[in-house]
């Protein structure tokens, strides 16, 4: 016997859906911080403010198109999907930076330079303490004499002023050179750590070279690295250089600061990894600012600031509040013209919502997705469209049950023609908020990325879930009596007519 179109089995359906919820609560409860609290924007529970200062190495205003390139930089370190939240905003000579939380450590380093090169490490190391002897600045360590005279002591080809240059100096103090020293020439450098201090040559390959930049977690030890793939010119010298130089040191040296000095153990195509017990957090951050390019100019920043909420609980608990009304109304309209169906309707926006907060805690912690007001409407707006979803199906169930059938019969054929019109309506509404997304700034953004993940969940749900309990409720003969399933009338509608037609067919037989 053939299958009729749109039969299904419900429980199958309903496991993989419950097999979902599970996966989702099982890497919230297992990964990150664990936390089970969404990250909440500026708007709702305040940040932190960094002021940087641009600087450059003839102490002369910095050009205002690097300025502006500048900001578009850190917008896309700080901001890349558009959905964490944060703002950079150029204030004269300076770059404003507000990210949600107390992130201001974050912030800074988001600013950094990050002109990453590679580096042979001359000779050993010695290390750094707090006793070595510093030579008092000749001038303001900031001002373009300081920068020249590192320069000429730090950057020299001379063998003999380059060590008199490794004793003197002192990692604790201010760099002038961070940013500025010349990558054709050797560099007198302490490590990120300061403890140690190291001479290296001129540079092997330039951060410019690099495609892609991930953090990923360190498979030979605890901690998390930096994994880089260069462009082919860099790929190619990189290469070449460490078949070259099997058993000696290269350095990552990130803004003049040596961030790892490891020995190369053979030659190096296609993927490199930079170590430097990161935490996940640490990596993560100098994998975005490597991803987005370095910036035109060096940056001085000041004290973080806390920043208050600009519209703080009030206004969550406001929004919260009207989509509670937006819900209670739908279960309300549910209830009122579907009965047990409605009943199903509620169920089923419940576990939406479940998958939702799991989602929104797990972006939260992957690519920074921050909840603000705007994504909070996001939401409020895709109950409408699930509720939808529930409606065509419901009212095709009625117009199959009108036309005479059993309600166990017209469940597969109204699944059949309300599936076509339900994906109809999400593609269109997830369409909407794609070319929103796309074209829209700031907060707008946010408000667009919740409406098209409501719409893909809202897919989710009515065919996992929604489907398969109209499924099962229409083979119970509790919840299939019209009593119950807010079918009765258009039943009775469908007998009548079912009658009609059996009378007139009796009737073209009598002829």
């Amino acid at each position: 016997m053939a299958t009729t179109p749109g039969r299904i089995r419900p429980w199958r359906y309903l496991a993989g859906f419950a097999g979902i919820v599970v996966a989702l609560y099982a890497l919230v409860a297992f990964t990150g911080d664990r936390s089970f609290a969404p990250k909440l924007g500026i708007d709702l529970q305040g940040g932190t403010r960094v002021t940087m200062t641009a600087r450059t190495a003839d102490g002369q205003t910095p050009p205002r198109d690097q300025l502006i390139q500048a900001q578009a930089i850190i917008e896309q370190r700080v901001n890349g999907l558009g959905v964490s939240g944060a703002e950079v905003v150029l204030d004269g000579n300076n770059l404003t930076i507000t990210v949600p939380g107390d992130g201001g450590e974050q912030a800074r380093d988001l600013a950094q330079t990050a002109q990453l090169r590679f580096r042979p490490v001359v000779g050993q190391p010695i290390q750094a303490t707090p006793a070595d002897p510093a030579q008092p600045p000749a001038a303001d360590p900031e001002s373009p004499d300081a920068v020249a005279q590192a320069k000429q002591l730090r950057q020299s080809t001379d063998p003999t002023t380059q060590q008199i240059a490794l004793q003197t100096l002192d990692c604790n103090a201010p760099d002038p050179l961070q940013g500025y020293d010349d990558p054709a020439l050797p560099l007198v450098a302490c490590d990120q750590n300061k403890t140690a201090k190291y001479v290296l040559g001129p540079t092997i390959v330039e951060g410019t070279e690099i495609a892609s930049a991930t953090a990923t977690q360190d498979p030979n030890g605890v901690g998390s690295v930096v994994d880089l793939t260069f462009k082919s010119a860099g790929n190619a010298a990189w290469g070449a250089y460490t078949a070259a130089n099997v058993g000696t040191q290269a350095a990552f040296v990130l803004d003049g600061e040596v961030v790892s000095a490891p020995t190369i153990q053979g030659a190096l195509y296609g993927n490199t990894q930079v170590s430097g017990n990161f935490s996940q957090e640490q990596a993560q951050n100098l994998a975005s600012v490597l991803r987005y390019g370095s910036l035109p100019l060096s940056f001085e920043s000041s004290e973080a600031q806390t920043v208050s909420a600009t519209l703080g609980l009030a206004s969550l608990e406001a929004g919260l509040l009207a989509g509670a009304v937006g819900l209670i109304l739908v279960f309300v309209y549910c209830l009122f013209y579907y009965r047990v169906l409605g009943l199903l309707t509620i169920l089923s926006l419940i576990l939406s919502g479940a998958v939702v907060y799991a989602v929104l805690v797990l972006l939260g912690r992957w690519i920074g997705f921050t909840l603000d007001l705007a994504g909070v409407a996001g939401f409020i707006v895709a109950i409408g469209i699930t509720a939808d979803s529930f409606v065509i199906f419901f009212e095709r169930l009625k117009d199959e049950v009108r036309e005479g059938r059993s309600f166990r019969s017209a469940v597969p054929r109204a699944w059949v023609r309300a599936r076509r019109t339900i994906l109809t309506a999400d593609a269109v509404s997830f369409l909407a908020a794609a070319v929103l997304y796309i074209l829209a700034v700031g907060q707008v953004k946010g408000f667009a990325f919740t409406l098209g993940m409501s719409t893909v969940l809202d897919l989710v749900v009515v065919f996992l879930v929604t489907h398969p309990l109209v499924a099962l409720a229409s083979n119970s003969k509790i919840f299939s009596s019209p009593a119950l399933s807010g079918l009765g009338s258009v039943a009775r509608i469908g007998a009548q007519r079912r009658r009609t037609r059996e009378t007139a067919s009796s009737g073209t037989k009598g002829a």
